[in-house]
This record gives C-alpha cells, sequence and structure tokens, in this order.
C-alpha cells in the first residue's frame, strides 16, 4: 500500500525544517491507492549446480531404489565381513614371542657372520688413504698411506665406507635403504662424539635432530617395505625401536 499526498505548496519552517500547513487553508486527506502484487514481490534468481557428488549421491538412490523394489541385497562394500564372523588368532602371546625371538637370533647371526666375513676381507686388504687399497707397494709406501697417518676427515669417511660395505646387497651399492641408514647412524655417532665436547655448537645440535628425523623416516619406509632387513639393521646397530 502506498500513500499519495497532494502537493499542498507549503512553506518550509526555517527552525525545523518541516513543512507546516497555514491555518487559513483546509485540511486535504490523503488518498490511498493500492498497486498490484505483481509489482511489489521481488523475484529471485535460484540457482543450482550439478556436481559430481551430487550425480553420485543420485546414482546410490536410484540404485538402492531399484533394488529394493526387485528384492536384493545391498552391494557390500570391498574388504566386508559380517558381524557374525568368528576372528580365531592364528598364533597366542607365548608363540608369537618365541618365534619373535627364533627370528632375532637368526638375523643377529647372520650380521655375525658377515662381520666376520668383512674382518677377514679387511686383514688381506687393509682400507689405505686416497683407496690405494689392493695395490702392492713396499711396507715403507704403505705406511704413508696408512689411516694412521691420515686425516680426521679421512678416517670418517674410512669408517663409514666400512659400515656400509657391511649392509651392502651387491658390491658398489649405496642407494638402499639399510645402506644409507648406516651412513646416518655413523654420521649421528660422530656428531654426537663432537657434542660431547662441544655443548654450545647449536648448529651441529640442529643438523643432528635433522639427521635423527631423517633416519626414522627411512627406518619406517624400511619397515613397511622389507622387515626382515629392518630387523637385520636395528638388530646390528642396536637402535631402540
Amino acid at each position: 500500500m502506498f500513500s499519495i499526498i497532494r502537493n499542498l505548496k507549503q512553506p518550509a519552517c526555517r527552525g525545523c525544517n518541516l513543512m507546516h500547513r497555514k491555518l487559513s487553508e483546509p485540511f486535504v486527506t490523503p488518498v490511498t491507492a493500492t498497486l498490484p502484487t505483481n509489482h511489489l514481490v521481488l523475484r529471485q534468481q535460484t540457482r543450482s549446480r550439478w556436481t559430481k557428488a551430487k550425480k553420485k549421491r543420485f546414482a546410490r538412490f536410484e540404485l538402492r531404489k531399484k533394488l529394493e523394489e526387485e528384492g536384493k541385497s545391498l552391494p557390500k562394500p570391498a574388504y566386508y565381513f559380517p558381524r557374525d564372523t568368528p576372528v580365531a588368532n592364528a598364533l597366542s602371546n607365548t608363540e608369537r614371542e618365541a618365534q619373535r625371538t627364533a627370528l632375532n637370533e637368526k638375523a643377529s647371526t647372520e650380521m655375525k657372520a658377515r662381520l666376520e666375513q668383512k674382518e677377514a676381507e679387511l686383514a688381506q686388504t687393509p682400507i689405505l688413504r686416497h683407496h690405494f687399497g689392493g695395490i702392492q707397494m713396499s711396507e715403507r709406501v704403505q705406511k704413508l698411506f696408512d689411516l694412521q697417518n691420515a686425516s680426521q676427515m679421512e678416517r670418517i669417511k674410512s669408517q663409514k665406507q666400512k659400515v656400509m660395505q657391511i649392509f651392502q646387497y651387491r658390491p658398489g651399492d649405496t642407494g638402499s635403504s639399510a645402506v644409507q641408514i648406516a651412513a646416518l647412524s655413523t654420521r649421528i655417532q660422530q656428531m654426537q662424539a663432537h657434542m660431547t665436547k662441544h655443548k654450545k655448537d647449536k648448529h651441529s645440535k640442529r643438523g643432528m635432530e635433522a639427521l635423527f628425523s631423517r633416519r626414522r623416516k627411512m627406518l619406517d619406509y624400511l619397515e613397511r617395505k622389507d622387515f626382515e632387513s629392518y630387523r637385520r639393521v636395528v638388530k646390528a646397530l642396536g637402535l631402540a625401536r
């Protein structure tokens, strides 16, 4: 409903800025007019999107409705087991612990055999500086390339090389997970020995924490992919997992 008021040509009041009717003019009643309803209601635009989720939901609804009409049961999801399926443990805790102990002993025996074989090889061909091992030379020249006369960096590299050769799957293997974990463990031990003397070396401490995190991730990966190699690595290096 709108009110249409005739223009009375009334002067404006300076004080309140309003239109005051003169007393001499007659009072005029407002005239009302009714407008159609369709001009008053604002039509809002509705928008709907036929998304993939709605398509899948509608397809499931139609499939269930069709199966219910035919009297068939709904399809079961993958790896579905009924609730009344009996669950039987293959091994008891005692048997499982005995099996774990036997496998640990087997892994320890295998790694001990590898260590003995590696020590025998080193006794025949000792590691020398600058990769001069296995070369015929006199004793005086061999003393020059002995690790006792090497620098700390060369000793660290030789120690890392020895540990990596123990876990190699083939000669020259440097990329397998077991070899990388062994190399990281060697580096962590060296940094721990450094931190005992230099306790305020914060940069080395952050680097050592990064190595710990990297080794933990590689151990998790090896545990998922090859548990037997994971068992041998953990037992040989004495890691707490």
